[in-house]
């Protein structure tokens, strides 16, 4: 009766000496939330405007792209390394010519594909510094690279690919789901 007694006792002990080892293989709330999808309201951007949020301690960029902005993406393919999105950086569903799943909002990982530096917003067409062949875009300062309006690299760059658009869908029209896109 008294080796019963020691081994159940001693399995018992066991048990509540595992479960919180076991436990403390679990991700933390802290790391979950990091990796979660981000909602964010876009209902008060206004066209040309552009908003940077944070998912996965990444920078990401929501552009609303105006009519004048939508017009100019088809006017320099000559000049752009990849201007049909050949390589998969997107999901399908913004694999076209403005790389989003609604024309008017690009999202994009603000990041240059280069050495990861963070590009600067450059909207305005032939600015000096960038010359008159300039679209509007994004501008990497740390090597010059340069990327259209729609993520889309040019030729002769430093960056060797497009501005990588993460996985997301709209929640409604003033909302969106960055990290997610409904596809299982």
């Amino acid at each position: 009766m008294l080796v019963a007694a020691t081994t159940g006792l001693g399995g018992v002990g066991l048990i509540a000496a595992a479960i919180p080892f076991i436990e403390s293989m679990q991700p933390s709330e802290a790391a979950k939330a990091a990796g979660a999808p981000v909602e964010v309201d876009i209902g008060a951007l206004a066209p040309g405007q552009l908003l940077t949020v944070e998912w996965r301690r990444k920078p990401v960029w929501i552009l609303h792209r105006s009519a004048p902005m939508l017009a100019a993406l088809g006017g320099h393919r000559q000049l752009l390394a990849d201007p049909d999105s050949s390589v998969e950086q997107q999901p399908r569903y913004a694999a076209n010519p403005t790389r989003s799943l609604q024309a008017d909002y690009f999202v994009v990982l603000a990041i240059c594909t280069h050495l990861g530096c963070i590009p600067s917003y450059r909207p305005e067409a032939a600015p000096p510094d960038l010359g008159p062949e300039w679209p509007g875009g994004f501008y990497c300062p740390c090597h010059g690279s340069r990327f259209d309006l729609a993520g889309r690299v040019f030729k002769n760059v430093p960056a060797p690919r497009n501005l990588e658009v993460p996985a997301y869908r709209h929640l409604a029209p003033s909302r969106l789901l960055i990290g997610e896109d409904g596809a299982a």
